[in-house]
């Protein structure tokens, strides 16, 4: 009875040692030593990127004058033309109904004509022998010119109908020419097609279309929280999606005074003129991005933005400075602008002040890297 008195009495002690060792070993951490780093005189400058194209300056779409079916085409894209080259012939296909309109106008008109021819002989008789008086005759003389005159343009009328134009002017019309130099973008017909008419109520079709390849400029979209910070004639550099290492420089040349709603947000469109490289070939419609410094200070006491936190309350931010061994009192600070790496510091502390590296990310080691596996 007493051994096993005695041994009850080792197991308690045992475990009470086992307790205090597993005790004192989990608890015996080293304590966390804060690196620190201080303010230093640096520049910033505030960026902002915007999204766009690179397209002409300028594009001429040439519209035909008559309605009719494309019977050739003689240029292709990419080519270089000059103004008046010849692009494009339409045939003209007459609208029946209207073909028949005119051609019995011209009937009628004939007829008036006869009569009147008839009227004017016979009063040219009368005024000469001193029947009728000189204002009679001249008013039979006016009719029957006017009837001549409705007999020409009767006859115009239906050449048009026929051929798109009246009298040796019918090529013109026919024969759709370059209207400005430069290079065909787009040739959105073929031939065979059939085009219409520009006039005041239809845009037209478009034969083609042609630019300057020489004059590019950049188009892009900048978010109304920004816009405000941009001026006319600001420096840009634009990197372009489809070649590699390549920067061009621009200059703003246009802000849009109105904005237009996407998602949820006021966007304005942005232009600038390209200064082109001759050993870069440029296409329209390339994807690119236009990098726009909006603020910029010189020689300005900055910190990294990682040494910042924020007030839960206040949302104010504040530092943690090294006044002692490991010790740390808050310092609320004043910020100004930032570029995303390095953030102005206007007032709070120094450029001798030691600052808390309080958020410094911690290697992982292989045992948590395994248990986190595990936990997977």
């Amino acid at each position: 009875m007493k051994i096993l008195k005695y041994i009850g009495i080792a197991l308690v002690i045992f475990g009470a040692l086992f307790a205090t060792a597993y005790f004192i070993k989990t608890n015996n951490k080293s304590t966390i030593e804060y690196e620190t780093q201080t303010a230093i005189i640096s520049d910033i400058e505030k960026k902002t990127v915007v999204t766009g194209k690179v397209i002409p300056e300028d594009e001429v779409e040439i519209k035909p004058q008559i309605q009719g079916i494309i019977e050739g085409l003689f240029v292709e894209e990419g080519d270089l033309v000059q103004t008046g080259d010849l692009l494009a012939r339409i045939k003209v296909v007459p609208n029946e109904q209207n073909l028949n309109s005119a051609n019995g106008r011209l009937q009628n008109s004939k007829i008036v004509l006869k009569n009147a021819k008839i009227e004017f002989d016979r009063n040219k008789d009368l005024y000469e022998k001193g029947i009728i008086s000189k204002q009679q005759f001249q008013n039979i003389e006016l009719q029957y010119n006017q009837a001549i005159q409705n007999v020409n343009n009767a006859e115009s009328d239906l050449e048009i109908i026929r051929s798109g134009s009246a009298g040796g002017a019918a090529s013109a019309n026919t024969n759709i020419r370059a209207t400005v130099p430069g290079t065909v973008l787009e040739i959105p017909v073929e031939e065979g097609f059939q085009v219409i008419a520009s006039n005041s109520f239809n845009a037209g079709t478009t034969i083609a279309t042609i630019a300057d390849m020489k004059k590019m400029i950049f188009e892009g979209k900048v978010d109304e929280a920004e816009v405000g910070k941009l001026k006319v004639g600001m420096p840009l550099k634009v990197s372009l999606g489809a070649i590699e290492d390549e920067t061009l420089e621009a200059r703003l040349k246009f802000i849009a005074p109105k904005g237009n709603e996407e998602q949820g947000a006021v966007q304005f469109i942005i232009e600038a003129d390209l200064f082109l490289n001759d050993s870069i070939f440029i296409r329209a419609g390339y994807s690119a991005n236009a990098s726009l410094v909006l603020e910029r200070k010189d020689s300005i006491m900055v910190v990294s933005e990682s040494l910042l936190q924020f007030d839960r309350e206040t949302e104010k931010p504040y530092v943690e400075v090294w006044v002692g061994e490991q010790k740390f009192e808050k310092r609320d600070i004043e910020i100004g602008i930032s570029d995303g790496i390095n953030v102005e510091v206007i007032s709070g502390i120094t450029l001798e002040d030691k600052i808390k590296v309080w958020n410094k990310t911690e290697p992982i080691k292989k045992g948590d890297e395994d248990e986190a596996e595990d936990k997977e």
